[in-house]
C-alpha cells in the first residue's frame, strides 16, 4: 500500500518541528516547501538523516517546487511572517493574507483533494483566506488553534492541581486571540470539576494566562512558539490519515451551530478521514455563550479587514 503524503508549507520552525514530528509518526511521506532557497532541502536531509537512529523510513522532501507536493492527501500551511515582540496576531493579517492566498492556489492546483490544516496567522482570518481561495468545501479546510490552546489549559490546570496532564480534561473555545474561551465549566482533573477543586481566583487566572499563552513565550524567547503547535498539528493529522473521529477543539467554518454563521471559530469538531465529519455543538452556560459570541464578533471584524 502507497504511503499517505502530506506536505508542510513554510520551513520556519513550526514547519520543520511539524516536518520531523510527522516522519517520525513513519505512517506518511511528508514533503517540506519554502520559498527560501536551500532552507526546505536542509532541513528535509536533517530530518532524514535521524531516521536510521529512530527507526523511521518515511521519505522527507525538501523543496522550493509546489510540484514535489502534488498528490498530497494533507497539506499544512504553516508560512507567514511569524509575531514580533509587542506584534498582536492582528498585526499580521495583510502581509500573511497575500501570502496564504498565494500558497492556497498552488496547493489546490497540485493536491485538488487534499485536506488543508491552516496555522498561520492570525488564524481564524487565514482558514477564511484559504477556504475562499481554494473554493474547497468547509469539510476539508480546518484551523489549527483550539488544540494548542487547550494544551496550555491544561498544562496550567495540571500545574495548579499537582496532577498529571494526562488526567485534565479541557477544552477552549472562540477565536485565536485575547478573545478566546477557554471553558472553566468544562474542565475536570479526574473527572472532577476545577471549579470544585480550585478557587475561583485561582481558575481565573489559569483562564487569563491561556489566553496570553502564545504572547508569555513570544516574550521569553522574541519569537512564536512552535513544539507545542506542531504536536498539536500532528494531533490532526493522526485523525484525519488514520481516521479517527476524534472529538477535538478546531477552527470550522460554521454555518448556523453555536448560532454563528459564515465564520471559522474555534469548537470541537469531529476529525475523521473526510475532514471535519461534524460539529460538535455543547450546552454552553449563558456566560460562556457571550463569550463565545464575543469571539466570534473579534474574527468577524477581521475579515472584515481582509475583505475591505
Amino acid at each position: 500500500m502507497a504511503k499517505s503524503k502530506v506536505t508542510v508549507v513554510g520551513a520556519g520552525n513550526v514547519g520543520g518541528t511539524t516536518a520531523q514530528r510527522l516522519a517520525e509518526r513513519n505512517y506518511s511521506d511528508v514533503v517540506l516547501v519554502d520559498i527560501v532557497e536551500g532552507l526546505p532541502q536542509g532541513k528535509a536531509l536533517d530530518i532524514l538523516e535521524s531516521g536510521p537512529v529512530l527507526g523511521f523510513d518515511a521519505v522527507v522532501t525538501g523543496t522550493n517546487d509546489y510540484a514535489d507536493t502534488a498528490g498530497s492527501d494533507i497539506v499544512v500551511i504553516t508560512s507567514g511572517s511569524p509575531r514580533k515582540p509587542g506584534m498582536s496576531r492582528d498585526d499580521l493579517l495583510k502581509t500573511n493574507q497575500d501570502i496564504v492566498s498565494s500558497v492556497t492556489e498552488q496547493v489546490v492546483e497540485h493536491s485538488p483533494e487534499s485536506i488543508i490544516v491552516v496555522v498561520a496567522n492570525p488564524l481564524d482570518a487565514m482558514c477564511h483566506v484559504t477556504l475562499e481561495t481554494s473554493g474547497f468545501p468547509r469539510e476539508r479546510v480546518v484551523g489549527m488553534a483550539g488544540i494548542l490552546d487547550t494544551a496550555r489549559y491544561r498544562t496550567f490546570i495540571a500545574e495548579e492541581a499537582g496532577a498529571s496532564v494526562r488526567d485534565v480534561f479541557a477544552l477552549v473555545l472562540g477565536g485565536h486571540g485575547d478573545t478566546m474561551v477557554p471553558l472553566p465549566s468544562m474542565a475536570t482533573v479526574g473527572g472532577v470539576s476545577i471549579t470544585e477543586l480550585l478557587p475561583e481566583d485561582r481558575v481565573e487566572e489559569i483562564v487569563q494566562r491561556t489566553r496570553q499563552g502564545g504572547a508569555e513565550i513570544v516574550d521569553h524567547m522574541g519569537t512564536s512558539a512552535f513544539y507545542a503547535p506542531s504536536a498539536a498539528v500532528v494531533e490532526m493529522v493522526d485523525a484525519i490519515l488514520l481516521d479517527q473521529k476524534r472529538i477535538l477543539p478546531c477552527a470550522a467554518y460554521l454555518q448556523g451551530e453555536y448560532g454563528l454563521n459564515d465564520l471559522f471559530v474555534g469548537v470541537p469538531v469531529k476529525l475523521g478521514a473526510a475532514g471535519v465529519e461534524e460539529v460538535i455543538e455543547l450546552d454552553l452556560t449563558e456566560p460562556e455563550m457571550h463569550d463565545l459570541n464575543n469571539s466570534a464578533d473579534s474574527v468577524r471584524e477581521l475579515v472584515e479587514v481582509l475583505n475591505g
